[in-house]
């Protein structure tokens, strides 16, 4: 695929999945501008790295990843966390205000951990596969099969039993 065509396929990717790629840049920074900011940065970013996306599965996990890696050097940049690995996912990280109908479903989904919360956006609000996800995640695809089990799992015992508390 020559400069042009990666370029113009990249163009239409960022138009067609801009309101997705703001949500994540969004679910990190909790900023409009601040996401805003990083939307600009990981297209320029993705611009300037078009060559690699020939390497990748998909353009969708490949960019999602460079608005991931963005967002977190955005706030290493700025001091608002210090990173933990892991941890910091678990604590900070989470899939933006989505738009769920069934207010327990919703409740529920809030409660996940972060770490649960975000494996069921990506795969169910954004779309993307297990493999997308890992790549995304920087997780063998069994980690994410396993999280996803189990928050599915957390999110069936909690609707079944009501534990969720109408605020």
């Amino acid at each position: 695929m020559s400069q042009k065509e990666s370029r113009e396929l990249f163009t239409q990717f960022v138009l067609e999945h801009k309101e997705s790629v703001y949500r994540l840049a969004y679910s990190y920074v909790k900023n409009e501008q601040d996401a805003l900011d990083i939307v600009q940065d990981s297209i320029y970013k993705g611009l300037k790295s078009l060559k690699s996306i020939q390497k990748q599965p998909s353009m969708k996990s490949w960019f999602y990843r460079i608005v991931v890696n963005t967002s977190l050097d955005f706030l290493r940049k700025n001091k608002r966390i210090q990173l933990v690995g892991d941890e910091w996912l678990e604590i900070h990280a989470s899939v933006v205000d989505m738009d769920i109908h069934n207010l327990d479903l919703e409740q529920a989904y809030e409660h996940l951990p972060i770490k649960y919360r975000e494996v069921v956006g990506f795969r169910f609000f954004d779309d993307l596969k297990l493999e997308e996800i890992a790549a995304v995640l920087d997780l063998s695809v069994n980690t994410i099969k396993t999280r996803l089990y189990r928050a599915l799992e957390m999110l069936r015992i909690n609707l079944e039993e009501g534990e969720i508390e109408h605020e």
